[in-house]
């Protein structure tokens, strides 16, 4: 009997090569220390700024796994943008639950590196931890699946650059539901018309489903003139507006394509045209 833990079937499809190679890649991509972990440092172990690099080297190694998930979770834990990378290699195909730990393994014996810039801009290597793996895994959505039909959509509605991040907005576990993917399909079946805009409507459309939850194309459409309310007073009177969504899904608007650098009525007047589509694109009949 061969005792060998990677040979059940759900272990060989974990450890599948190209997945392996493209999570290690991912993985090892140099990451600047963002803010946040700065300040974990020096709030939680007393690192001074200048001396961060040395503590990576020399002291994180030492420290529990919980506390360096604590340390590292915010550059380990997956944008959209980092999700669109495996949705473009996995398409439809899901990666059963039961395979990662066998995956998380295979990375950890590689071993597998991250790189770690300082704000002195200086690259650190580090031996990461499993925790650390683990959590980058456990949230790529890559037991994710696309329906059929939504799969043809994207690859005949939309620009083949866009793809990517389409196929991963539509791996989202929002749209399992039946009356969900029948918004998704609706949009992506009518938004054609304002293709400067596609992308990101569908970014904020999957943020307005994962934060309010409407049951379906109706609860959703009734919603919108109430929200059309609030952001036109907040356009026109509020100096310090407060964030139309959900500041849990902030990260969705990661890469190239992010829109939170624009001024706050700038910001407010991008959502209030973006509910002008969508109601023509959900208002339309089929």
């Amino acid at each position: 009997m061969n005792s060998n833990p990677l040979n059940s079937p759900s272990d060989a499809a974990a450890t599948n090569p190209d997945l392996l190679n493209l999570l290690a890649a991912e993985l090892e991509r140099p990451r600047s220390l963002s803010a946040q972990v700065t300040r974990h440092l020096s709030g939680t172990h007393g690192v001074e700024r200048d001396a961060v690099g040395a503590f990576l080297t020399n002291e994180l190694p030492k420290l529990e796994d919980y506390e360096i998930d604590l340390a590292l979770a915010p550059i380990f834990t997956p944008s959209l943008q980092d999700q669109s990378v495996f949705a473009e290699l996995l398409g439809a195909e899901t990666v059963p639950t039961d395979s990662w730990p066998a995956l998380v393994r295979a990375l950890v014996d590689r071993p597998t590196i991250g790189h770690l810039i300082t704000e002195d801009g200086h690259t650190h290597a580090v031996s990461l931890r499993a925790v650390s793996i683990e959590r980058f895994v456990h949230r790529l959505r890559l037991h994710g699946t696309i329906p059929p039909a939504l799969l043809e959509l994207i690859a005949t509605r939309i620009a083949p650059s866009d793809q990517p991040l389409m196929k991963a907005i539509a791996r989202r576990a929002v749209w399992e539901s039946e009356a969900h993917q029948k918004i998704l399909q609706r949009f992506l079946e009518r938004s054609l018309e304002h293709s400067s805009t596609q992308l990101t409507d569908a970014v904020d459309l999957l943020k307005l489903l994962e934060t309010y939850e409407p049951a379906d194309a109706a609860d959703l459409l009734a919603r919108v003139p109430q929200w059309e309310i609030v952001l036109r007073h907040e356009i026109s009177g509020a100096s310090s507006p407060k964030p139309f969504f959900n500041e849990r899904v902030q990260e969705l608007h990661g890469g190239g394509r992010d829109q939170r650098g624009r001024s706050a009525v700038e910001h407010k007047q991008a959502e209030l045209e973006f509910l002008t589509r969508l109601k023509t694109i959900l208002s339309e009949p089929v």
